[in-house]
C-alpha cells in the first residue's frame, strides 16, 4: 500500500494554527515495512522490560512514557518531517500503547473484550473530533499543531486497540501466534485489494491497515520470541529486539539520506 492509498486533501482548507511543512512521511512500501517492525519491537520490548529486567508494568510505563513525552516535544517543535524523530516516536508509541493495554488487563483486571471496545470507541471519537475540526483525515496535510495532535492521538489509540484485539485473538481465543499472524496478514491483503481493485476510500483503507498492522506485528514478535510450549519459536526477546531495531535504524537512515518518503507537495 503506497502513497496512492491516501488521496490529497480535498478540503483545501487550512486550519488555524502554526503553519509547517507536512510533518509525516509519504506512505510508501518503506512506511509499511518500518511500521510493522516498530509494532513488533513494541510488543517484544514491552515484555522484555517488564519481565526480563524486572521493572514491572508500572515502572516500565513511567519510564517509557517519559521517553515518549520528550520525543513528542521534539516532534512538535520541528517544522518539518525528520525521519529519526518521527520513527522514534512511533516505536515509543508502540511500546506505550502495549503497556497501557497490559496495565488495564493485568493491574486493573479489565477484560480484553472491554479494552478492545474502549479503545475502538476512543479511536472513533478522535477521528470524529478531527474531522469535525479539519474536515479531513488526510495524512498528506499534517502541517498544523492541531492536525498533528489529532494524528498522534489516533496513532496511540491504534496501538492500544491493536494490542487488545491482537491478544484477544491470539491468546484468549486460543488461535495461537502463527495462525493469528496469518489472519491479520490476510485482512491487510483484503484491505489492499479493496482499495486498489475496488476503489475503497484511500483514507479509510490507510487507517484500517494501520490498525491491523499492530496485531500483525505483535503476533510476529510473539511467534518469534515466545517459548515453544506457548506456540512460539523461542528466539528470545532480546535478540528479536536487536535485529529489528537494527533494521529500523538502517531503513530510517536510508530514508533520511534518500528523501524517498518526503512529501513533494
Amino acid at each position: 500500500m503506497t502513497s496512492e492509498m491516501t488521496p490529497p486533501d480535498a478540503a483545501n482548507r487550512t486550519s488555524p494554527g502554526r503553519e509547517m511543512l507536512n510533518k509525516v512521511p509519504e506512505v510508501t512500501i518503506y512506511f509499511w515495512i518500518i511500521k510493522i517492525l516498530c509494532t513488533t519491537v513494541g510488543e517484544t520490548a514491552a515484555d522484555f522490560l517488564n519481565n526480563r529486567l524486572g521493572l514491572g508494568l508500572t515502572k516500565t510505563t513511567y519510564v517509557m512514557g517519559s521517553f515518549l513525552l520528550v520525543t513528542l516535544i521534539f516532534q512538535f517543535v520541528v517544522r518539518k518531517y525528520i525521519p529519526g524523530i518521527y520513527w522514534l516516536a512511533v516505536v515509543l508509541l508502540s511500546i506505550v500503547g502495549t503497556l497501557i493495554t497490559d496495565n488495564l488487563t493485568d493491574n486493573f483486571r479489565i477484560s480484553l473484550v472491554t479494552t478492545t471496545i474502549i479503545f475502538a470507541v476512543a479511536l472513533m471519537a478522535t477521528f470524529a473530533a478531527w474531522y469535525a475540526r479539519e474536515n479531513t483525515l488526510s495524512i498528506h496535510t499534517i502541517h498544523t499543531v492541531a492536525r498533528e495532535a489529532f494524528y498522534w492521538l489516533a496513532i496511540l489509540f491504534t496501538f492500544a486497540l491493536g494490542t487488545a484485539s491482537g491478544d484477544l485473538v491470539a491468546e484468549k481465543s486460543g488461535v495461537g501466534y502463527l495462525l493469528s499472524l496469518m489472519v491479520f496478514g490476510a485482512l491487510i491483503a483484503i484491505v489492499a485489494i479493496a482499495h486498489f481493485r475496488f476503489k475503497l476510500d484511500g483514507i479509510m483503507a490507510f487507517w484500517i491497515a494501520y490498525i491491523l498492522t499492530r496485531p500483525l506485528g505483535a503476533s510476529l514478535g510473539d511467534y518469534l520470541s515466545q517459548s515453544r510450549d506457548a506456540g512460539g519459536l523461542n528466539l528470545g526477546a532480546m535478540g528479536i529486539n536487536a535485529v529489528f531495531l537494527v533494521a529500523i535504524l538502517g531503513l530510517v537512515t536510508y530514508l533520511a539520506i534518500s528523501k524517498r518518503d518526503v512529501s513533494t507537495t
